[in-house]
């Protein structure tokens, strides 16, 4: 196999509005070949598990699917996707620029119930800059020493989410969204020979918990995930934690593995593992990431 090539994330295209732990900017360069690689442009890119949403936004903004569906569950970052792809975009921009951001005022805001979706959507990005890690789970808390001692300003970019949100609100045609069960949204264009679909479900399978304190919703029948993907008349690109068990579940339904090793925010070395139908345009096309702590430094 050949000499895997670094993949530099800070020259990927940052889209999403999100810090979002597990984020894929360091998959977009496969992502795109395993695109280009596909018999037709398809009709529609599904991303049942959207979280941050970089692969779908980089389908939309690239035109690699004629059209994008994002679904996710968790309501706070529904909300966002909800007004970011809605007529409340300019709003949350505005919001975002006015808010003199500090502890005291983070406290106050997130310490407010949601009056609507807009407010619900942009207390939803304060706390995903605000919180350590951009982790919004129960139990997550925010930053203290932050980027260079920043603290709580470390990630909070005005003008660079403002940027991104009316940048994403440019191409809101080209992308659906779908609060709900992304299992669901599967089996709902399961039938599609017209659909390609980017899966990346937390990773809470079998000796792997890294999704338990990451994820609001982190519990997920990861056998049925494979059966559905089985399923799919389209073709599928799954990622998932480097674990003996899916490792098991990909080899019972017959798809293609390969790993991809990367480094942690303690710049270990670890593994993802990529599952498809055919992975030889991973081998023609290794890509590795740099340190994952690059995947946060979008000012």
């Amino acid at each position: 196999m050949p000499k895997q090539k670094i993949v530099n994330v800070a020259c990927v295209p940052q889209r999403s509005p999100f810090r979002y732990p597990g984020g894929k900017t360091w998959l977009v360069p496969a992502f795109r070949q395993w695109m280009r690689c596909l018999a037709s442009r398809p009709a529609i890119l599904v991303e049942p598990f959207a979280g941050g949403g970089i692969i779908g936004l980089t389908a939309a903004f690239e035109k690699l699917a004629d059209k994008v569906l994002l679904v996710e569950i968790d309501e706070g970052v529904a909300a966002v996707w909800k007004t970011v792809l809605g007529s409340n975009a300019g709003w949350l921009a505005k919001e975002i620029m006015e808010f003199p951001i500090s502890v005291e005022s983070v406290k106050v805001e997130l310490s407010k119930p949601s009056r609507s979706v807009r407010h619900r959507a942009f207390q939803t990005i304060l706390k995903n800059r605000s919180y350590h890690g951009g982790i919004m789970a129960n139990g997550s808390s925010l930053m203290k020493l932050g980027e260079n001692g920043k603290g709580i300003r470390s990630r909070w970019y005005p003008q660079t989410l403002k940027n991104r949100i009316l940048d994403i609100s440019a191409v809101r045609d080209r992308i659906q969204f779908l609060e709900g069960d992304g299992m669901q949204a599967l089996r709902s264009h399961a039938a599609r020979s017209d659909a390609v679909f980017f899966i990346d479900p937390p990773y809470t399978a079998p000796g792997k918990k890294a999704g338990s304190r990451l994820y609001k919703y982190n519990e997920l029948d990861h056998a049925e995930l494979f059966c559905i993907a089985s399923t799919l008349a389209g073709d599928f690109l799954m990622t998932y934690d480097n674990a003996p068990s899916v490792l098991e579940m990909a080899k019972r339904h017959g798809f293609d593995t390969e790993v991809i090793p990367m480094k942690n925010t303690h710049n270990a070395e670890m593994t993802e593992l990529l599952v498809g139908r055919n992975l030889n345009w991973v081998r023609a096309t290794v890509v590795r990431t740099e340190t994952e702590r690059l995947l946060f430094d979008d000012a």
